[in-house]
């Protein structure tokens, strides 16, 4: 696909793209800063919301984008209900900075951590991680695709985090169809760093406690000197992504058959 017809490309894209149509926006992005990733993002990819648990890379994004739209895409935040309290307040403190409009998403009939324990059992995510990563985030998600008409979403993945993201793309499309923009991709973490510092941009208090990517309590520990941001999740386990960026059919069809098991 020749450069001429990459720009020749309707604003917004048409869907779904095909693998060259996918390779030739790869290699046009790929050399950009993430600001311009995000212009183009913007200019090109229909349905466009950021996804974010309000970690580091996203909080960058986040700050970009308010930089260089006045109507950035809508956030999705899928609370788990196991989040720590500063992720809570940090939140609000995003929302009252940048006026973000934050949809918020919970496992399905549950509002509390009350909730999906009556549902559920208590910790579940011992008896059965990945059905409880269906749950929390993967059933969540999908729920908010469809009743947000969401055909591209902004991620804070970088492929320096490792495991499964080494060799992130700044545009993908999963199994459902699912755009995926990572406009981080290239960054690593002092990079990251730098940029927050730099912009004072809001971030969640636990980061200066020794932690260096947060997710739920129960499976968030602090990291030592040496150690890759993404040790201090799922610690001592072989797991190095949560549920939102693997298959989703393979995670529906494993949660059925968890489900079924128990009835």
């Amino acid at each position: 696909m020749p450069h001429s017809t990459l720009q020749d490309l309707p604003k917004p894209l048409n869907l779904p793209l095909t693998p060259e149509q996918l390779n030739a926006i790869n290699a046009h992005l790929a050399p950009l800063i993430p600001e311009e990733i995000l212009q183009w993002a913007i200019d090109y990819l229909p349905g466009l919301y950021q996804t974010t648990a309000f970690g580091l890379t996203g909080l960058v994004a986040t700050d970009m984008l308010a930089k260089i739209t006045k109507s950035p895409p809508p956030l999705i935040f899928f609370d788990t209900l196991y989040h720590f309290p500063e992720t809570y307040e940090l939140v609000e403190e995003v929302r009252k900075r940048y006026g973000s409009t934050i949809n918020i998403y919970r496992p399905e009939g549950c509002n509390t951590v009350e909730d999906f324990e009556t549902k559920h059992g208590q910790e579940f995510w011992k008896r059965d991680e990945d059905t409880y990563d269906y749950l929390i985030k993967v059933e969540p998600a999908r729920r908010a695709y469809e009743e947000l008409d969401v055909k591209a979403v902004i991620t804070g993945r970088r492929a320096s985090q490792g495991g499964d993201r080494e060799s992130l793309q700044p545009l993908e499309v999963d199994s459902t169809g699912l755009l995926k923009l990572n406009p981080l991709f290239a960054w690593n973490f002092s990079f990251v760093e730098w940029y927050i510092k730099e912009n004072n941009v809001p971030k969640n208090k636990l980061l200066d406690q020794g932690y260096k990517s947060v997710g739920d309590w129960h499976s968030t520990v602090k990291t030592k000197e040496g150690q890759s941001e993404r040790e201090g999740r799922w610690a001592g386990r072989e797991k190095t992504e949560c549920g939102l960026h693997k298959d989703f059919f393979t995670m529906k069809a494993q949660a059925k058959l968890a489900a079924e098991g128990t009835t």
